[in-house]
Formats: structure tokens, C-alpha cells, sequence
């Protein structure tokens, strides 16, 4: 079989879903190849082979050009020149171009650095490959423009043809833009896909749509499929499935995909494969016995598929579940990434926005802790789906298998866990797991801002190597925040992104606005929430989205709880999702969001953060009623003192000490040396406790399997003139607890 993920998603990384499901297959016995066509696309489209098509395709044809694209044109020999080595400088290639790329006018230059920004107070005066990488960028979209302006009009960087997908309750669109003639790039991904096909010789073609942006090229290319290899069975599925295409009744469809899947992966897999590998199959049959054999399949394929559409022998869409247990969560397997070329994807840096940074930049393992949402109650959310509403957890030290896994396999270590919440438990136990086994990795995810997340817990993941989170903060309002159930308060988010910043780990915010019943005095509010989680320094980055009312979401489906009018669309034959509402008790949302951007772009980068917040908005705003020191008076609540931790478990980050031989004269002190990473320190304490934390030190440096809890250690504390609590506010205690000593 072959697993095709279609343009376009990412440049930098693979979509990891064709690499979980030749994982996991390929542990079964059956022979998977998997390929990034929107990579591949992407690479042929960016080399000089590739521009020379296009500049003379549009020579050729009779485009109405803007003056941007007539200055490209008259540039097209420098575009020729410094695409190849370009694209090699963003493969990481050749990174010694970077000082030609920022100092030598190497690169030709449009529309898109008319706005370049000050790229020394962005990256400072040692980030010459990231100016370098910035700017390349750029060059990149500045011909990704005059390709959409002329001969691929629906090309976007990670999206292509998204707007015939997007709330696409009929298929007409689609249909009739398939129906066309292939332009230069539908051309070019048919080539890269005949050139597939016959490598692999597949019996059955699955295509991933995660995004709408990836529905037309995976239809497209299906078409290329049934033509050539009229035989081949062509299945497909995803998140673009998962929540757009759960009422599909359109037969058309079908002239392109025979299956269409829902939910996870492998399950419906596996009943498919059951189907398709029946013993009258022979691989040597000529194409049109194969197509006949087809038939046959769709006509007894109800016997065996679980969560699949087809259209059965009548000509009618039909969905077939046959009962049967998902796969549990431990047993998905590892990711395969095994052919896919990882030395070619692009690293490139859009936005000079942190966490954006991290999405774009650099190659990231993408490896799921648990899953479904452990939390699966926030009302904007799609908690009525499998994906978010079925919570299974795999043990740490599988998942520690897995990482050791993939890094031996793909020799990087860095990893994005795409849990749609890591649980902070599971995120504990994985920590601990990958200390114990010295497995050194760079890591990031998505959390809920939930207080579990203490200060401790926080440096406990940096030590295992976590570098950035990213959560939910929505709507910056306690009222809203209930309404959605997300289970927070702004001043424990407060809290517990200070907790990630002090142990160095970046706090991205994704922020909403226009929820439900949302009052202009609401969305100011949450503005100047936001402002003094940037003034106190303890959220790095955010990014405002506006609220969008889904089916499957508790607001989609009970709309009149949350005051909101659904009006549209109809559910048609084809896509049915985002809802159409209006909010008559909320303001207008609409002429907030260019304002809180603004302003949201300024507080990342540390300006104007003292201006009223009228000053981002071209009309009247009331003012806020937030107080002026809300975050940090949430701040300043004191910490539970260690002696009412009695339960929780010590950890030590650090090395065993070193115990200097024992004066036995009376008054005599024990030093003990404890060698760290950046510096060693001394305590000085009195034989007996030297002793005991000696002891304890050298136990919590090697034990890693046992819970030593708090009060276990209370409980061997040498008898002396001091108690263990007053121990506990003593200066070594404070000393240890700074140093690496965690509570947990």
C-alpha cells in the first residue's frame, strides 16, 4: 500500500499521520511506502527547472500582471540563479550563504520586503542565519505571489486550493475545478505522483486530508490514480474527514475515493486491508480483472468495515460500521518515518513571532502522549468527536520506547507532542522516564493552564527537555471562562504560566475573542488581561482567533444555551461543520480583531505595553475594569510551605554529593559537595544530618523507580535539637530546593 500525504501542510516537518500508520501496519506484516507529495511539489516547483516552466508558462499565456510580478519577470534570471542555492541554505544545507543572503544584496527583491522589520532588534546582532532564513522566506513567498497571480492561483505555502473546502456544505466547486484542465501545478503533481506509482506499484492508495487545504490535491491526485491504474483502490481520511464529511451523501465523491474513513486510522485500516487482501486477489491480474475485483469488493465489504463510507452496488453512499474495539492507545506503535527524506524538508521563519518560530523552524518529531483530551468539556471544542472525546493513556515507558525509537531511526531529537491537551500527570511520569534513561531530547506541546502545573512540576519538564508550551487562555474574562467550562481562572493561568516562565520554558497563549454573549467591555477587559501577563513577563507569545461555532461542539449543538442564533448553513450533501450564528447579546466582533492583533504584536515585542488601550482601536472602546495589578496581585499569593506537602514525592535534578570524612570532636560540622552542571556548592550541617542527606541525595540520584515521598524522608530525620519542619525553613533546605530539589 501506499499512504500519501497531499499538498500542502508543513515545510519543515512530515504531517506525522502516513508515518503512525505505517507504523503500526508495518508491525502487522504488510508493506507500506509512504510520501510528502506537498514536499515534493514544493521541491520541484522551487528549482531552476521548475521556475523556467513557470516564467515561461506565463510569457505564454495572457495574464493581467501587476507591476510586483512585471518587476519578477524582469527579474527572472536572479530568481534563476539563487533559487537552487536558496533552497539548499533552507534545507540547512549550505548555511555558510546566510552572510551573502543578509549582506550582498544576493537575493532579488519584491513586494514582500516593501515591510521587512527591523531584523537586528528582532534577532539581534548574532542571528545572522536567522535574518538570513527570514529574508529567504520572504524571497519564497514573494514567488509563491506571482505563481498565485498567474498559474497557480490556489497555491498557498501550507494550504493549496483551501477555499473550495472550507464550509463546503455542496461539491460542486470542487467537482467543476477538477473537472477543469490541470494547471502548471496540478501538471507537475501528476508527474510526481506517476513517477510514485510506478515505483511503489500499490494495490490501495490511502490519502491523508488533514486540513481543507489538502482536499483538492488529494482528489486530484486520486483522479490520476483511477486513470492509470483504474484497478487501484483509493481510500482517504483525516481531521478534514473526521469533522467535515461525517453526513457525506454525495456519489461523486466516490469517482475518486472508494473508502472514506472517520476517526482514528487504524482500525478501519486494518478491516479494509482484510477486505482488499481476500484470497481470489492476484497480484499479477491484468487491470481490468482488478477492476472487476473492485466491484466485488464493494459489493461484501459491509461484512467487515468499521467507521467507513463507500458507495455500494446501487450507486448510493452508504456507511458501514461493523462492530468491533478501536485499538487501544499503547498498541498504535511507532511512527515510521523510515522513507520519507527528511534531509529535504525546508526550515523557514515567516513571522518574527516565537511559537510561530517553533511550527515553522527546524525538523520535529511529532508524537502523541495520550489520546483524546483528558479534560473534554470545553464548550467551543469538538468534545463529541472520538478524536477529543475517547481519552486512553500509553505508560512512560513505552512512550520513552518509542522517542528512543524514532531518534535512532531519524537521528533527531527534537519532538512536538500534538496532544490536543498533554495530561500534566502522563507529561510527569514521561519526564521522570526520560531523566532515569539519560535520554536527551527537545520537546514542546499543548497544556491546559491547570494549577497541577505547579512551579516544581515546571522545572522538572525543562530538566527533561521542554522548551515552549503552548495553552488556551481564550477569552481573558472569569465569566467567559466559565461559560466555556475551560476549568480556569485568569489568576491561576497567572500562576502557572509564571511557574513555566521562572523554570525557562516559553508560555504561548492561544487567545480568543467574539465567544457567545461577549460584550465590548469583555473584549477590552481581556486585552488588558493579556497586556499584564506581557508587562509581568510571563506569557512570550499569543495569537488572537476568532470564535467559530462548530456542529460538533456543545455550542453547535445547543446553541440557545449559549444565546447564540444558528442561521446557516443547511446541511447539504457534502462538507457540514462551521455554523453560521448570530450573537444578539454580544457586541460587534468583527472590529475588535485588527485592533487586539496589533496590539498583540506590539506587547510581543515588549512596546507600548504602558498605552491605554483606546490606542489600538480606530472607534470607541470603553475602559477596562480590570485593576491596574490583577496579575500581579495573583503573583504574590504565597506558596504552601513545604511541611504541607507531606504526600508528595522528592526529586532530585542534580548528582549525588560527595560526603568529606566525619570529624567525630564534638562541635564538628559535615560538608557535603554536590558537582553540578554549571557550579558545585557546599553544605555545611551537623554529622548526623550530613549523614541523612548523604543518604537521601545518593538514593534520589539513582532511584528513579521508587516514589520516596516527603514524609518517608521525615521519617529517618536524625533526632537532633532541630525538627524536620523547622529542617524545612532552614537555609540549607532553601538552598537544596533552589538548586534542584523538587516536590512533586
Amino acid at each position: 500500500m501506499l499512504l500519501i500525504t497531499p499538498p500542502l501542510t508543513q515545510l519543515n516537518t512530515p504531517y506525522p499521520a502516513t508515518a503512525y500508520l505505517k507504523g503500526f501496519l508495518g508491525a502487522r506484516g504488510y508493506h507500506v511506502a509512504q510520501a510528502d507529495l506537498g514536499l515534493e511539489l514544493v521541491l520541484k516547483l522551487f528549482s531552476k527547472a521548475g521556475l523556467t516552466r513557470v516564467f515561461a508558462e506565463i510569457e505564454a499565456g495572457e495574464f493581467s500582471l501587476s507591476d510586483n510580478a512585471h518587476r519578477m519577470l524582469r527579474l527572472r534570471n536572479s530568481y534563476l540563479s539563487t533559487i537552487e542555492p536558496v533552497i539548499r541554505f533552507l534545507q540547512n544545507k549550505d548555511n555558510t550563504l546566510a552572510s551573502r543572503i543578509c549582506h550582498a544584496r544576493f537575493l532579488p527583491e519584491a513586494s514582500r520586503f516593501d515591510n521587512v522589520a527591523d531584523l537586528e532588534g528582532a534577532f539581534g546582532t548574532m542571528g545572522l542565519t536567522d535574518q538570513a532564513r527570514h529574508l529567504a522566506t520572504l524571497y519564497l513567498e514573494d514567488l509563491g505571489d506571482i505563481i498565485k497571480e498567474t498559474v497557480g492561483p490556489q497555491f498557498g505555502f501550507s494550504r493549496y486550493a483551501e477555499k473550495l473546502a472550507m464550509s463546503a456544505t455542496t461539491f460542486e466547486p470542487l467537482h467543476e475545478a477538477l473537472q477543469a484542465p490541470p494547471n502548471l501545478l496540478d501538471r507537475m503533481l501528476e508527474e510526481l505522483l506517476d513517477e510514485l506509482l510506478d515505483r511503489a506499484q500499490p494495490d490501495i492508495v490511502g490519502f491523508t486530508v488533514p486540513f481543507p487545504g489538502n482536499l483538492y490535491g488529494a482528489l486530484r491526485l486520486a483522479a490520476r490514480v483511477k486513470q492509470t491504474r483504474p484497478g487501484t483502490v483509493t481510500s482517504m481520511g483525516g481531521g478534514y474527514p473526521n469533522t467535515e464529511l461525517r453526513q457525506i451523501n454525495e456519489p461523486r465523491f466516490f469517482d475518486y475515493i472508494d473508502f472514506l474513513t472517520l476517526d482514528d486510522g487504524e482500525g478501519p485500516w486494518l478491516r479494509l486491508l482484510e477486505a482488499v487482501s481476500s484470497p481470489s486477489e492476484k497480484v499479477d491480474q491484468p487491470e481490468q480483472n482488478k477492476k472487476a475485483n473492485s466491484q466485488q469488493l464493494l459489493a461484501n465489504s459491509s461484512k467487515v468495515l468499521q467507521r467507513t463510507f463507500l458507495r455500494n452496488t446501487a450507486g448510493e453512499v452508504e456507511y458501514v460500521n461493523h462492530p468491533g474495539p478501536d485499538i487501544p492507545h499503547p498498541e498504535v506503535g511507532t511512527p515510521d518515518y523510515s522513507d520519507l527524506p527528511l534531509s529535504e524538508y525546508l526550515s523557514v521563519i515567516e513571522v518574527l513571532n516565537p511559537m510561530h518560530r517553533l511550527w515553522s523552524d527546524g525538523r520535529w518529531n511529532k508524537l502523541t502522549i495520550a489520546h483524546g483530551c483528558y479534560w473534554k468539556r470545553c464548550s467551543f471544542c469538538d468534545v463529541t468527536l472520538d478524536y477529543i472525546g475517547r481519552y486512553e493513556t500509553a505508560p512512560a515507558t513505552l512512550l520513552v520506547d518509542r522517542i528512543e525509537q524514532i531518534v535512532a531511526q531519524t537521528g533527531q531529537t527534537g519532538f512536538h507532542f500534538v496532544d490536543e491537551a498533554a495530561p500534566p500527570l502522563a507529561l510527569r511520569d514521561l519526564a521522570v522516564e526520560l531523566l532515569k534513561r539519560r535520554v536527551s531530547i527537545t520537546w514542546w506541546g499543548n497544556i491546559r493552564f491547570e494549577k497541577t502545573f505547579s512551579p516544581d512540576l515546571c522545572r522538572l519538564l525543562a530538566a527533561s527537555g521542554c522548551i515552549a508550551i503552548s495553552g488556551g487562555l481564550e477569552v481573558a474574562s472569569d465569566r467567559l471562562l466559565a461559560l466555556m467550562e475551560k476549568g480556569v481562572t485568569i489568576a491561576q493561568v497567572a500562576r502557572v504560566t509564571d511557574s513555566f516562565t521562572q523554570a525557562g520554558i516559553m508560555v504561548h497563549a492561544y487567545l480568543m475573542y467574539g465567544f457567545p454573549t461577549e460584550t465590548a467591555q469583555e473584549t477590552v477587559d481581556s486585552l488588558e488581561v493579556v497586556r499584564q501577563l506581557f508587562q509581568a513577563g510571563i506569557v512570550q507569545s499569543g495569537y488572537w482567533h476568532r470564535f467559530s461555532m462548530t456542529a460538533h461542539s456543545p455550542v453547535g449543538k445547543n446553541p440557545a444555551k449559549y444565546k447564540v442564533v444558528a442561521i446557516g448553513p443547511e446541511p447539504g450533501n457534502f462538507a457540514w461543520n462551521d455554523l453560521w450564528h448570530d450573537d444578539p447579546t454580544g457586541t460587534d466582533h468583527e472590529a475588535f480583531g485588527p485592533g487586539l492583533a496589533k496590539a498583540l504584536y506590539n506587547y510581543m515585542h515588549g512596546v507600548a505595553l504602558p498605552e491605554p488601550l483606546s490606542f489600538w482601536f480606530d472607534f470607541r472602546v470603553p475602559k477596562t475594569t480590570v485593576p491596574r495589578q490583577l496579575i500581579q496581585k495573583a503573583l504574590q499569593e504565597p506558596a504552601k510551605p513545604d511541611f504541607a506537602k507531606q504526600n508528595l514525592r522528592l526529586f532530585w535534578l542534580g548528582n549525588a554529593p560527595e560526603l568529606l570524612p566525619l570529624d567525630t570532636r564534638p562541635g564538628a560540622r559535615a560538608t557535603l559537595t554536590f558537582y553540578e552542571q554549571a557550579e558545585d556548592f557546599e553544605l555545611k550541617t551537623t554529622p548526623a544530618i550530613g549523614q541523612w542527606m548523604a543518604e537521601l541525595f545518593t538514593r534520589l540520584s539513582t532511584d528513579y523507580d521508587t516514589k520516596f515521598l516527603l514524609k518517608e524522608a521525615a521519617a529517618t530525620f536524625p533526632t537532633s535539637g532541630l525538627s524536620f519542619e523547622q529542617f524545612l525553613q532552614s537555609p540549607a533546605w532553601l538552598l537544596l530546593r533552589e538548586k534542584g530539589l523538587l516536590v512533586l
